[in-house]
């Protein structure tokens, strides 16, 4: 870091207010160049936003803002990216129906883009250098979140910023691509780039930042070296007391409720994963997890699971020993199941919607429907239940999906789920981007779901998360699902392993015999 230059950025007095509530008071916040400056806080504290104010995204109501030394005013994010601003944000800006490489070309400069298959070219380069590889010409529809995530940041590096902000852009990576994103990031900062960085993993920050500003109720309370902190140290000063504790507990393993027998499916376009012979059993009163690397067919599993995808034998996917695998969404609801998405805004949220509305994706039953009418009164009883519950930070249940942050909405959806008594719970990256007082609260609903006898599968590409809740785990490569481990017994280098498909039997294994076959 360079102290003699004035401050890459320079904020001062930046106030945001909505309707019933100030997302940032008074913040202000100094960025030198090459410095990697965390901002930490709940879900909630005012992060995002005061990171789209930067961006262009959002208008301040007071406050001033420098670059490099100079006053700006920016208006919005075409603004921002001429200054040499880019931003990955938590929420993906991206076209579903667009490529992977028009989709970026609509967030660069016009100078910067070159011909299409020029710019092919250099994100297929720049995704192989930075360890996140990309299929350009892949439509994002057909991407998962995780693969959503590459684009973003790919998108972010092509663009040669001063300014990078990251909003939680580990959230969805694996622990080996986010090693090789902190070598990049620690190149750019050597190189002069500066980075502001937001995620809840304490110990990426303490690892990668060299400051960090702390925000509570969207205030500034706290500036502070996180390579001189602990993580409970940094957690204390996040939520302004000890984080609450997951609690285990001890349940009695009961009959097999979900059961998931030689299901194979085709590819359903030509960017899917082709499943085959996933075989898995979940009995009442366990948690099973699934583990891999984001795009390895988790996305085409979870969907014929769920009932988006009813091209399934009718056998191979049965619930309380009936089956059900050619039956819908909504017939699965009624035999038991209930189910979170990875994507939380589109998928498990209408965004346009307000949260009494939004509980009505899965409580189409009375008192919240009856005879075809839907109750208000009951829908908005259960969002309040839901948001008291889970402690969800939002003006109300007429409160819009949109207005929530990530977090905050995450375990609205949580909530919704639980609360409709599942006698199974499919839930997908249950913490993604969620702060570690929120994590711990939505394990332990978990674990308390488990102990009424519940059948629980968690697909989630934190480690962490699935050793901590799960009683065994399983785990996906190319379309292949490995044989069941205790958590008590797996290690982390032999779930590294498995995520390569190097089990007896994988998909690695299964391709080096062809390879023999078809030389021998």
């Amino acid at each position: 870091m360079t102290s003699q230059l004035p401050p890459r950025l320079a904020l001062a007095h930046i106030s945001k207010r909505y309707p019933g509530v100030v997302a940032n008071d008074d913040v202000s916040l100094s960025v030198a160049p090459g410095e990697i400056h965390a901002v930490l806080g709940e879900n909630g504290a005012g992060k995002s936003t005061l990171m789209k104010i930067i961006f262009g995204a959002v208008r301040p109501d007071a406050g001033e803002m420098h670059f490099n030394g100079a006053p700006v005013t920016i208006n919005s994010p075409h603004d921002a990216r001429n200054l040499g601003i880019a931003m990955v944000f938590q929420h993906f800006s991206l076209f579903d129906t667009l490529t992977v490489t028009e989709n970026i070309a609509l967030g660069l400069p016009a100078a910067q883009q070159g011909n299409m298959k020029q710019l092919a070219e250099r994100i297929r380069s720049t995704a192989e250098r930075y360890g996140l590889p990309l299929e350009p010409n892949r439509h994002v529809h057909t991407l998962s979140v995780g693969e959503r995530q590459r684009v973003e940041i790919v998108r972010a590096l092509l663009a040669d910023p001063q300014l990078l902000i990251l909003d939680e852009p580990t959230s969805v990576l694996t622990p080996q691509a986010v090693e090789t994103l902190f070598v990049t990031l620690r190149q750019l900062a050597a190189e002069g780039t500066s980075i502001l960085y937001i995620s809840h993993k304490l110990d990426e920050i303490r690892a990668l930042c060299h400051h960090a500003t702390v925000m509570r109720m969207g205030k500034v309370t706290g500036v502070c070296d996180p390579r001189q902190e602990t993580a409970a140290s940094l957690s204390r000063l996040m939520i302004g007391g000890e984080p609450p504790r997951e609690t285990r507990v001890a349940a009695e393993r009961g009959p097999v409720r979900l059961s998931v027998q030689d299901l194979s499916l085709p590819r359903a376009h030509a960017f899917a994963t082709e499943l085959s012979r996933i075989s898995l059993d979940v009995h009442a009163g366990e948690i099973v997890g699934i583990a891999g690397v984001s795009g390895n067919g988790q996305q085409e599993m979870l969907a014929a699971l769920s009932g988006e995808d009813t091209r399934a034998d009718h056998m191979s996917v049965q619930l309380g020993g009936k089956p059900v695998g050619r039956a819908d969404a909504r017939q699965r609801r009624r035999a038991g199941l209930a189910f979170v998405p990875e994507e939380r805004l589109g998928r498990g949220a209408v965004p346009g919607m307000s949260l009494a509305t939004n509980v009505l994706l899965s409580h189409q039953t009375p008192p919240y429907v009856r005879q075809g009418m839907i109750s208000p009164k009951a829908a908005t009883g259960l969002a309040a239940a839901v948001i008291n519950r889970f402690r969800v930070k939002a003006s109300g249940p007429d409160a819009l999906a949109r207005s929530l942050s990530g977090g905050n909405l995450q375990k609205f959806i949580v909530g919704r789920e639980i609360e409709s008594g599942p006698k199974v719970l499919i839930v997908a990256q249950p913490t993604w981007g969620v702060d570690v007082g929120a994590a711990a609260q939505i394990h332990n609903e978990i674990l308390a779901l488990k102990a009424t006898g519940c059948a629980i599968l968690v697909v989630s590409e934190e480690l962490d998360e699935l050793f901590a809740i799960c009683d065994r785990l399983h785990v996906i490569a190319k379309g292949r699902l490995s044989p069941s481990v205790p958590t008590e017994t797996a290690t982390r280098e032999q779930v590294g392993l498995w995520m390569s498909g190097l089990w007896e039997g994988g998909p690695a294994q299964a391709h080096a015999g062809a390879e023999v076959a078809s030389h021998g």
